[in-house]
């Protein structure tokens, strides 16, 4: 595991316990402390499992003496009633680190399991998924990784490594061009937004290599893959759903992000039961 995403977990699952735990797990006191026992996490429809990480390192923070067993890896597609995790140790600290263990993984198999039905619906086409950064706060690394774990690709991570230059970033220079002559110089990759293929006309003339169509219908888009004549990677935005994206992925567009992959988070329905 990369160092960086490992110190990532660490900080979400600290940052998760301390608010679900607070001064302290109250209930959890109604236990004798020194009981040990069992449990169990299921799954109760199908799903693209992520997020093993995250919930071992939550249960693991409250017990480090605790055994979790995986009977299901990341990225494997799990059935519901399917048991994936057993876990051993302290009861206290099992319920304790319930929640926040739960929740991590329930929202990023959402996560995975989203993306790779998109990344099935437009399987044979050549076009590739790809995320952005509407994210939730404080969990981007961590949706980023779902979405690479359900067979997506990753946009830039934040503002810091790679530029991409927006209608209002385009107001504020003056012109596309003298936007994409500002970021002429700069090491990090560039992409630029377009409207129109007018717009994307001007685009190309003043040698942009990365495109972004932003909310281009399938007509605009395979008229769009006609006039860039290899000269740009094109990526289609705005308004794609599972519903529309394989006919756009038809267009020969090479990319397609989506925000819906990491903003509209269906939470896979997970269950913990403590073992008799």
């Amino acid at each position: 595991m990369p160092e960086r995403l490992e110190q990532e977990i660490m900080r979400n699952i600290q940052e998760a316990l301390e608010e679900d735990i607070g001064e302290g797990d109250a209930t959890a006191t109604l236990i004798n402390p020194e009981k040990m026992g069992s449990a169990t996490i299921m799954t109760r429809e199908q799903a693209i499992l992520c997020g093993n990480d995250w919930a071992q390192a939550c249960f693991k923070k409250i017990d480090p003496h605790c055994r979790i067993h995986w009977l299901a890896k990341e990225g494997d597609r799990i059935k519901p009633d399917f048991v994936f995790c057993r876990i051993e140790g302290h009861l206290c600290s099992l319920l304790t680190a319930e929640r926040t263990a739960i929740n991590f993984l329930q929202m990023l198999s959402g996560t995975a399991t989203c993306t790779r039905q998109f990344v099935d619906a437009v399987k044979g086409t050549g076009a590739k998924i790809f995320d952005t950064r509407k994210t939730l706060p404080g969990l981007r690394m961590a949706q980023k990784h779902a979405v690479r774990i359900g067979g997506g690709n990753n946009q830039r991570m934040g503002l810091y490594d790679g530029i991409l230059i927006k209608e209002n970033h385009i107001s504020a220079a003056g012109s596309i061009r003298a936007a994409l002559l500002q970021a002429s110089g700069s090491s990090l990759p560039v992409q630029i937004e377009v409207e129109s293929l007018a717009e994307m006309e001007v685009a190309l003339d003043c040698g942009a290599r990365l495109i972004l169509l932003d909310n281009f219908m399938p007509e605009a888009l395979r008229e769009a893959v006609t006039l860039n004549r290899r000269r740009a990677i094109l990526e289609a935005s705005g308004g794609i759903t599972l519903d529309n994206v394989h006919e756009i992925a038809l267009s020969g567009i090479d990319r397609i992000s989506v925000g819906h992959l990491t903003k509209d988070i269906h939470a896979i329905d997970l269950s913990m039961r403590l073992e008799n």
